[in-house]
């Protein structure tokens, strides 16, 4: 056997669906978990520095930065790890190991580890929906903020009107009503969105949001991928060459 069809047979026993999924969930966590640990640090600040002058106030919202924080690393952790998995398992059961490494025999305990992996990624991929979806609230807040800005350097030549464009941190549920200012007003609002904290926390939100995207991308083609593999499995069981475990 020459040297061209060695490597073309071992480059066809790559599972090249589960291969671009790991990249694909490397990539969309990376983004998610590295952008949104920023923004929630940069977004604290932010809340600290214009909308509440009494520590009492963003307490709590400092606690559940905290604890977000938190479930981000062991977030980042466990989709490294079971990605890892998956494209172990992708290698394991992909349809060309059976013409590149000989006989491929299916075992009862492979078959239901493919639809283990089946029903964790779906459930995973409902999960992540959800994050996906409350990822895209700082994006909303921060894009009407934005807008608001736009509006004031729109309508800079009547100050009254300024004054009535606001935005309020208590209406979103980031600090009690009691807060004080717990809003930022006219021109104060446009040198907010005019800092550069406030455009790098944009900026962060929608590359989480962009990662949680991708990750949500990914957890759908893993899906994919593992049903087809467990179909595999069950074909060539049903073929007679499987064995139990």
């Amino acid at each position: 056997m020459g040297c061209y069809d060695c490597c073309m047979r071992c480059l066809g026993g790559v599972p090249y669906c589960s291969l671009v999924a790991t990249l694909l969930c490397f990539s969309g966590i990376a983004l998610f978990c590295g952008c949104g640990h920023q923004a929630l640090t940069e977004t604290e600040r932010l809340i600290e520095t214009y909308f509440a002058r009494n520590l009492q106030d963003y307490i709590t919202l400092a606690y559940i930065i905290q604890y977000f924080q938190y479930v981000i690393y062991g977030l980042a952790s466990f989709f490294f790890l079971y990605c890892i998995v998956l494209l172990a398992e992708g290698f394991y059961t992909t349809s060309a190991a059976k013409q590149t490494f000989g006989e491929f025999r299916s075992t009862m305990c492979g078959r239901c580890l493919s639809s283990s992996f089946i029903v964790m990624t779906y459930i995973l991929a409902v999960l992540w929906l959800l994050v996906f979806a409350f990822s895209a609230l700082p994006v909303y807040f921060f894009y009407n903020m934005d807008a608001t800005c736009h509006t004031i350097d729109v309508l800079t030549e009547t100050p009254a009107s300024i004054n009535q464009l606001c935005v309020d941190a208590r209406q979103y549920g980031l600090l009690p009503w009691n807060a004080v200012p717990g809003k930022a007003c006219g021109m104060t609002l446009s040198t907010v969105c005019k800092t550069r904290e406030y455009r790098m926390t944009y900026d962060l939100y929608i590359a989480a949001f962009a990662g949680a995207g991708i990750t949500l991308l990914a957890l759908l083609t893993y899906t994919v991928s593992t049903t087809y593999n467990f179909a595999v499995l069950r074909y060539l069981g049903r073929k007679g060459i499987g064995a139990r475990c």
